[in-house]
């Protein structure tokens, strides 16, 4: 199911070589944001069935997001001769993915306030 997701989200938003990846970066920080608030929602929230995190994190989620796919569009930005942007795609997404977990906990947390 993540990686279906994945994929429409890479059909909607396509990437042309030498250009930033909007589509692994919009999929990454979006899936951190829904790891961020699984994770509260799980550990803090109501008690839940013990595979479903697994389920919805490692394999859902962890289908989703791409690092790897991350990992690669950068190489070849840096190796295409697109330093500054090679670098600003690899910053931009650690700095936004963290963020989006940060956000997602808080966002949960709320949720769950009584």
């Amino acid at each position: 199911m993540g990686a279906a997701a994945r994929y429409g989200v890479s059909v909607w938003l396509p990437s042309p070589p030498g250009t930033f990846a909007w589509s692994t970066f919009t999929v990454n920080v979006s899936g951190c944001l829904l790891i961020g608030m699984l994770m509260a929602l799980i550990g803090e929230g109501r008690s839940a069935h013990r595979l479903l995190r697994p389920f919805l994190g490692t394999g859902v989620l962890g289908g989703y997001t791409t690092f790897s796919t991350y990992t690669v569009d950068a190489h070849v930005l840096l190796d295409g001769g697109h330093v500054r942007l090679g670098f600003a795609y690899l910053a931009a997404t650690l700095v936004c993915a963290l963020a989006a977990v940060w956000v997602g906990t808080l966002l949960a947390r709320w949720a769950m306030a009584p």
